[in-house]
């Protein structure tokens, strides 16, 4: 299938990007934080097996301060101009994530940007002060979205997926109680900054003869997050307010959390009230379906939302990307609301097009790159030994302390470091709790081995649940869900830069970038 350019005078790809996609690029300095761990932190055959393969694994780059996006050996420009060096550019997927006042719920990824700037040395950011957020709206807009407009304007052949501003609007759908996140300067940055940056990042090429696309995908948060019914009105009032679906392709959920893909729903199965109560996709690990809410795994969290935005936005058909980078372990957590550096968590499906629906969900792939800390325990770990006290974390986030974190059992396990930080502990307990691969798949250390998957799919979604605990519809047809779809060896072999085959998997270009006086040299 020829990739559709900007020029096609489409606003939103009508082909899943990820599929049009001839290969994905893998990060190089993943690869290499991994292969570090494998070498010099673990004699465990078990964990460095696991991490061979997940070193095959493309994930997300995250764009998470203006310094990514400044100057031409910045990370915006290196990850573009290494990909743009291949013949046919494989594609390239951004997390963008700077918005000022980010992170208002929550202290780990407290950002740069700010609405007001705190005198006060304990919090950067003053979240209470009045005010509409001009200066730091102006400083995302010139500082950082454009930029990476520029970015994207000068490397025009790369195609490139963007996820907007992870738990960004989910805060205001269900935080408003929070000052910090119910502060007009939040709401206006939230609000505008989003509207901004999705009608930039999609209208970035529109005027370049050829240029691939950027596709644009809003966050949604999760199911264990918005999935009830009066949290799904809320975020989707929100988005049609902004006026932007126009521009998006869809969602991205699960980003960095933990909550298990699960199976999708057929109809007539009710997973609380019956009929088929017992159906395979009615497992909750989180408990939600004794919360009243439907939305027990992501592949029905998807559903219930896509209904709820066709239902609620004219002409809106929206698609899905799930984060299976750390969900392979679905009772890792003893609560559902942890999110910190979950110990025993283990590494999810490994990135594909073979999703449970592929009519709704475009891919699951890894956003939240594994083996990256979530957020720092109160005491930051010393340069020479993770298990010695160093100095306090000043965005330590008591979430991270809980029973659930790695870190919170004093003595027996290391400090963790700030966000987006190496953790090299973790990154070994993902490995060694991966499922990598569907259940009916196996493997060793140098490629997987299909042992028999299932090969049915579902042929259509469920229909929504009712809205509130009433006795069950009756419209529901008779039928319990099919199994999953069957999740094929990712096509990835790490002696080669790609292959080829493109049937229903990913393809990953190993691109190794080497910084000196001379340039920018990329190898295959």
């Amino acid at each position: 299938m020829p990739r559709p350019s900007v020029t096609s005078g489409q606003e939103v790809a009508e082909h899943n990007p990820f599929d049009l996609a001839p290969s994905i690029y893998l990060n190089p300095f993943y690869n290499d934080q991994l292969l570090r761990t494998k070498n010099n932190d673990t004699d465990d055959y078990g964990i460095k097996c696991a991490i061979d393969q997940m070193m095959g694994m493309p994930s997300a780059v995250w764009l998470d301060s203006t310094a990514s996006l400044t100057g031409n050996y910045s990370l915006a420009a290196t990850t573009l101009a290494s990909a743009a060096n291949h013949t046919d550019p494989p594609l390239v997927v951004f997390i963008v994530y700077n918005l000022p006042n980010r992170d208002c719920h929550a202290k780990a990824s407290l950002g740069e940007l700010c609405c007001t700037y705190s005198v006060n040395t304990s919090s950067h950011c003053n979240f209470t002060a009045p005010g509409e957020c001009k200066d730091g709206l102006d400083d995302y807009r010139t500082k950082y979205i454009d930029r990476l407009v520029a970015w994207l304007q000068k490397f025009s052949t790369v195609p490139v997926v963007t996820v907007i501003e992870p738990d960004s609007l989910p805060n205001l759908a269900t935080n408003m109680d929070d000052i910090k996140c119910g502060s007009n300067a939040t709401q206006n940055s939230y609000k505008k900054g989003v509207a901004y940056a999705v009608e930039s990042l999609a209208k970035a090429r529109r005027k370049l003869t050829g240029a691939a696309r950027v596709d644009v995908y809003m966050d949604a948060a999760h199911g264990a997050w918005l999935g009830w019914d009066n949290n799904r009105d809320a975020i989707t009032t929100i988005i049609k307010d902004l006026n932007v679906t126009r521009f998006i392709r869809g969602f991205a959920t699960n980003v960095a959390n933990y909550n298990s893909i699960g199976i999708q729903c057929g109809r007539g199965v009710d997973c609380k009230l019956g009929p088929f109560s017992s159906d395979p996709c009615c497992e909750d690990p989180c408990g939600l379906l004794d919360q009243w809410n439907r939305a027990n795994n992501e592949l029905n969290y998807v559903t219930l939302l896509g209904e709820t935005m066709r239902a609620s936005i004219e002409g809106f058909d929206p698609h899905f990307l799930i984060d299976s980078g750390r969900n392979g372990n679905s009772y890792a957590r003893s609560s559902c609301g942890s999110w910190c550096n979950v110990r025993h968590a283990g590494a999810g499906y490994a990135p594909t097009l073979s999703t449970g629906n592929t009519s709704l969900v475009d891919a699951y792939f890894w956003f939240k790159t594994p083996g990256e800390s979530d957020g720092c325990t109160k005491s930051l770990p010393t340069d020479k030994d993770s298990y010695s006290k160093g100095e306090l974390c000043p965005r330590y986030d008591t979430d991270c302390g809980e029973d659930d974190s790695i870190g919170s059992r004093n003595g027996t396990e290391p400090f963790a470091p700030e966000a987006g930080a190496w953790f090299s502990y973790q990154v070994q307990q993902l490995a060694a709790n991966a499922k990598l691969f569907d259940y009916n798949y196996s493997f060793n250390c140098t490629t997987p081995i299909p042992t028999g998957a299932p090969t049915s799919s579902l042929d259509s979604p469920s229909p929504s649940p009712s809205p509130s605990p009433t006795p069950a519809p009756t419209t529901l047809a008779d039928s319990p869900s099919l199994p999953p779809s069957s999740n094929p060896t990712f096509a990835y072999n790490i002696n080669n830069d790609r292959d080829d085959s493109l049937d229903g998997m990913l393809t990953a270009v190993f691109v190794v970038a080497i910084f000196g006086g001379a340039g920018l040299l990329v190898g295959l």
